[in-house]
């Protein structure tokens, strides 16, 4: 993965800090946390950040990047969803390509679930740093790990920090796939392959037909960035073939929400003129 790519985890965050500028009624995501994991420029300007100017923000954001704003508050809502419905039946949590995600504070009974967080080296310090700057110390539960998901192997980089495959594991793998090789998204599944039955899985991909130039309305500044000046997002999947990618590493798609469905569910009930991405699908998966 670039180092282009591990810039792109402040970019979720701030998004979701801004979201809390919001009355509870009108947010997507409720996350007080995420907002100290900004850089120390972005919570000043935060601080100054009222809910009429984090209402322009999202409708210009809308206009000119149509459902990039409702997608990824959207997806990070329906995932914080599954995890909460999981919790009673998992026994660990291993977030593939954290960033600056809150869940594992947020989410988890510490005193029962441990978390593995795992990241590029840069974005994993600044995250030690982030934590113990709030806590004073990396919580008891979590477990830090650096790794380079195309050079490392998954298996060795978690057993060295304690996991255990026999763990019921909650994974999540958001908004990395894309940054990938195929390879390395297949090594990450044949890892997956090993883990318990009944771990479950939630992650987001790319749809391939955009990588291949099939480019919806609004979409094209994300291509031109994304893809056309340079192939930083490199791996798409088929949403119809989906089953099929996943049946050989053991895996069972439970849901795959359409765009609109997942803004019929978080966004239409906040009132709010968002709309999610038609190039992204978030996954939600079971080990069988």
């Amino acid at each position: 993965m670039t180092m282009e790519a591990a810039r792109t985890a402040i970019g979720p965050m701030a998004l979701v800090a801004v979201e809390q500028r919001l009355a509870p009624s009108r947010r997507i995501v409720h996350d007080e946390l995420a907002e100290s994991f900004l850089p120390t420029a972005a919570r000043w300007f935060l601080s100054m950040t009222g809910a009429r100017t984090a209402t322009r923000m999202s409708a210009m954001a809308e206009r000119h990047y149509p459902g990039l704003w409702g997608g990824l508050l959207c997806r990070k809502r329906y995932i914080d969803d599954k995890l909460s419905e999981a919790l009673p039946q998992i026994d660990a949590f291993v977030n593939l390509g954290a960033g600056f995600d809150t869940r594992a504070l947020r989410l988890l009974d510490d005193n029962r679930v441990p978390a593995w967080e795992l990241d590029q080296r840069a974005n994993i310090e600044t995250r030690r740093a982030r934590l113990k700057q709030r806590y004073g110390r990396v919580p008891a539960n979590m477990t830090l790990v650096a790794i380079d998901f195309e050079h490392q192997a998954l298996d060795a980089a978690l057993a060295a920090q304690g996991y255990r495959r026999e763990l019921r594991t909650f994974f999540v793998w958001e908004g990395v796939t894309q940054y990938l090789d195929e390879a390395s998204v297949r090594a990450t599944f044949a890892f997956l392959s090993r883990a318990k039955p009944g771990s479950r899985l939630a992650f987001t991909y790319i749809c391939s037909d955009f990588l291949e130039g099939d480019v919806p309305p609004g979409m094209a500044p994300l291509y031109r960035r994304f893809v056309a000046s340079r192939p930083v997002w490199r791996f798409g999947l088929d949403p119809q073939a989906l089953r099929a990618f996943l049946a050989p590493y053991g895996w069972r798609a439970i849901e795959q929400l359409e765009p609109a469905a997942l803004a019929q569910r978080y966004i239409e009930p906040t009132g709010r003129n968002l709309s999610c991405m038609p190039i992204e699908r978030t996954v939600y998966a079971e080990r069988v």
